[in-house]
C-alpha cells in the first residue's frame, strides 16, 4: 500500500461519509411528517416502542438521530423513560438495515444478471436519476427524493475507493498481525468502541469494516469483538446529547450505554466459553461483506430478545445511577435536540401551539363571563392566562425561527409559517380576553351597571364571540377546513352586530337611558370583541391558505365572500342564530 493508496483510502472514507450524510438527511426530510406520525403512535406498550424505534431507523438510517430525538423527547415530558427504552432496542435492530444494504457491495460473479445487483453495476444509473430529480425538479420532493438517490451512489462510491485502496493490505504483514491481535475480544471491543465514538455512527464504522474485508486479513474471531465494540461507541451521540437535560434524559442516554455493555459483556462471555470449548471454524473464517450484515444483525437481535424482557430491571438500574433531585424538576420547554429531525420538531412546536391556542380561548371565554358575573380568583385566571400566552409565543416564535435556518421540507416550511403567523393571533385574542376584564373591572369599580337591554344585546355578541373563538380553535387544532368556512360568516355577522349594538347605544343615549362614562366602556367591549373576531378571521384565513397552498389569504378570503353561494348559506345562518 503506497502514498497514493493511502489519498485514495482518505478520499474514499470521506465519500462515504459524506453520503450516509446527505442520504440519511434527505431520508428524513422526504419522510417528513409520516416520520412525525410514526412518532406520534408510541403507547406505554414497550412492544408498539420498539416497532416504533426499529422502522423510524430503518428510515433515516441512524440510530443515533434516533436515540437523540427520545432523549429530547424525554427532556420535554412528551416521552416517559419506559415508553424510551423499547423506542432505543428497536433503534438497534433498525439501524442493521445500513450494513445489508452495503453488503451488495460484496457481490462476486461473471454472470450479467448477477452483477446487475452490485452497486457499481447499478449505482451510475442512480446517480444520473439522482442528478436530474435535484437540477430539473420544481418540487421539493422530488429533489429530496434525488439527493437521497445521489448520496446512495456517492456512499457506494465511497466505500468501493477504499476497497479498492485497502485490497493491497491483503499481502502487508504487519496488518494481517494487526488482526490477529483484534481476536483478543477486549482489545476488538475498544478498538470498535473508539472507532465509532470518532465518527459517531455505529452504520459507518460497519461500513467501513465491511469493506477492510477485501484484503482477505479479517476474520470472523476479530469482527465480532469489534461489532460488539460498535454498538458501544455509537452510544456517545446520546451521551453528549443529555448534557444539559433533565435527569429522565441522562437516564435514556444510559439506558442505550447500559443496553448495549451488558449485551456486550453477556455475548462476550458466551464468545469466550464457545470458543474455549468448541473452537468453531467460523471463528478463523475470513469475513466477507454479506458476513459482517449477518454478524452486526444477529449481535443487536441477540440483545434485543435478552434484554427487552428485563427492561424494567434496566429501567430500575438508571434510576439507582441517576437518582431523583429533591423537589420537582422543571420540564424543558421546546428541546432543540429535535431541531436536527424538522418534522419532528415542528410537531413537538405545534403541540406547544396548541396548548397556547387553548389557553387563549380560555381566557376569553372566562373574561366574557366576568362581564356578567365577576369574581376575584377567575380574574387572577385570565391574567395567568395571558401572562403564559405571552410566554409561548416567545418560545414557540423562538424555535420556529431556528427551525427555519436548517433544510426544510415544502411541507415542514409551510406549516412552520402558518404556526408563526397563527400564534400571533392567538396571542392577541388573549390581550382582548385582559382588556375586556378590565372593562368589567371599571365597571365594579364606578359602580356602574349597563340597562337590562344593552345586557341581553351584550350577551349575544359575546356568545357569538365565544362561538367563533372556539371554531378558531378547531380549525387549528385539527386543521379543520370546514370550521374555517364557517369562520368567515360569523365573522360579519359580529361586525354588523357590532354596529347595531353602537346604534342602540346611541339611541339610549339619547333617550337618557344610559350615561356618557357607561358608553366609554360600552364602545371599548364593543371594540375588543370585535377584534377578537378579527383574529379568527385571520387563523381561518391561513388554515385555508396552506390548504390551497395559496399564500395570498386576502385574495382566499375575498373569493369565499363574493363568489361562494356556501358562504351566504351560513351567512343567513348564523345571523338568525344572533339576531338581536
Amino acid at each position: 500500500m503506497n502514498f497514493f493508496d493511502v489519498l485514495n483510502l482518505i478520499g474514499g472514507l470521506c465519500l462515504f461519509l459524506f453520503g450516509m450524510n446527505l442520504m440519511g438527511d434527505a431520508l428524513e426530510r422526504r419522510a417528513g411528517n409520516k416520520l412525525s406520525a410514526l412518532i406520534g403512535k408510541l403507547t406505554t406498550n414497550r412492544l408498539a416502542g420498539f416497532l416504533t424505534g426499529l422502522v423510524v431507523t430503518a428510515i433515516i438510517q441512524s440510530s443515533s438521530a434516533t436515540t437523540v430525538m427520545v432523549v429530547g423527547f424525554v427532556n420535554s415530558g412528551l416521552m416517559s423513560l419506559s415508553q424510551s427504552i423499547g423506542v432505543i432496542m428497536g433503534a438497534n435492530i433498525g439501524t442493521t438495515v445500513t450494513a445489508w444494504i452495503l453488503s451488495l457491495g460484496g457481490i462476486e460473479s461473471s454472470n450479467f444478471l448477477v452483477q446487475l445487483f452490485k452497486p457499481t453495476s447499478f449505482t451510475p444509473i442512480l446517480a444520473l436519476i439522482g442528478i436530474i430529480f435535484l437540477m430539473f425538479s420544481k418540487t421539493n420532493k422530488k429533489k429530496d427524493t434525488g439527493t437521497v438517490l445521489l448520496g446512495f451512489a456517492i456512499l457506494m462510491f465511497g466505500m468501493d475507493a477504499m476497497s479498492g485502496a485497502v485490497s493491497g493490505l491483503r499481502e502487508v504483514p504487519a496488518f494481517r498481525d494487526m488482526f490477529i491481535m483484534f481476536k483478543n475480544p477486549i482489545l476488538g471491543v475498544l478498538a470498535g468502541a473508539v472507532l465509532t465514538a470518532i465518527i459517531q455512527s455505529s452504520s459507518a464504522s460497519v461500513g467501513i469494516l465491511q469493506a477492510l474485508t477485501v484484503t482477505g486479513q479479517i476474520s470472523y474471531g476479530a469482527a465480532f469483538p469489534i461489532i460488539m465494540g460498535q454498538n458501544i461507541g455509537t452510544c456517545i451521540t446520546a451521551i453528549l446529547s443529555s448534557f444539559g437535560a433533565n435527569r429522565n434524559a441522562k437516564r435514556v442516554a444510559l439506558v442505550h450505554l447500559s443496553f448495549n455493555v451488558i449485551g456486550t459483556t453477556i455475548l462476550l462471555i458466551v464468545l469466550y466459553i464457545v470458543r474455549g470449548i468448541f473452537a468453531p471454524a467460523i471463528l478463523d473464517a475470513t469475513a466477507t461483506h454479506f458476513g459482517i450484515a449477518v454478524a452486526h444483525s444477529i449481535f443487536n437481535v441477540a440483545c434485543t430478545l435478552l434484554l427487552l424482557p428485563m427492561a424494567g430491571i434496566l429501567e430500575k438500574l438508571v434510576r439507582a445511577l441517576v437518582p431523583d433531585a429533591k423537589g420537582k424538576e422543571k420540564k424543558t420547554e421546546l428541546d432543540e435536540r429535535l431541531l436536527t429531525t424538522p418534522a419532528v420538531a415542528l410537531d413537538h412546536c405545534r403541540r406547544y401551539a396548541v396548548e397556547m391556542a387553548e389557553g387563549s380561548v380560555l381566557a376569553l371565554k372566562k373574561s366574557v363571563s366576568s362581564l356578567f358575573s365577576y369574581t376575584e380568583s377567575e380574574a387572577e385566571e385570565i391574567r395567568e392566562l395571558e401572562e403564559r400566552t405571552d410566554h409561548y409565543e416567545d418560545i414557540i416564535g423562538d424555535y420556529l425561527v431556528k427551525l427555519s435556518s436548517y433544510q426544510l421540507n415544502e411541507d415542514v416550511s409551510t406549516d412552520s409559517a402558518k404556526i408563526l403567523r397563527i400564534i400571533g393571533d392567538f396571542e392577541r385574542i388573549s390581550d382582548h380576553a385582559v382588556n375586556l376584564l378590565e372593562s368589567a373591572e371599571e365597571l365594579r369599580e364606578k359602580d356602574m351597571a349597563f340597562s337590562a337591554s344593552a345586557m341581553a344585546e351584550l350577551k349575544v355578541l359575546a356568545d357569538s364571540v365565544v362561538e367563533i373563538c372556539e371554531l378558531a380553535l378547531t380549525a387549528f387544532k385539527e386543521n379543520d377546513l370546514d370550521a374555517s368556512l364557517d369562520i368567515e360568516p360569523l365573522e360579519e355577522v359580529v361586525d354588523r352586530l357590532k354596529e347595531q349594538l353602537r346604534t342602540n347605544h346611541i339611541m339610549r343615549l339619547q333617550r337618557g337611558e344610559c350615561t356618557i362614562d357607561a358608553g366609554f366602556i360600552w364602545s371599548d367591549l364593543l371594540t375588543n370583541l370585535e377584534r377578537t373576531s378579527d383574529h379568527c378571521s385571520n387563523i381561518a384565513g391561513c388554515v385555508i391558505e396552506t390548504s390551497h397552498h395559496n399564500i395570498n389569504m386576502h385574495d382566499s378570503l375575498r373569493i369565499i365572500k363574493n363568489e361562494s353561494s356556501e358562504f351566504k348559506k351560513r351567512f343567513e345562518s348564523y345571523a338568525k342564530k344572533y339576531s338581536l
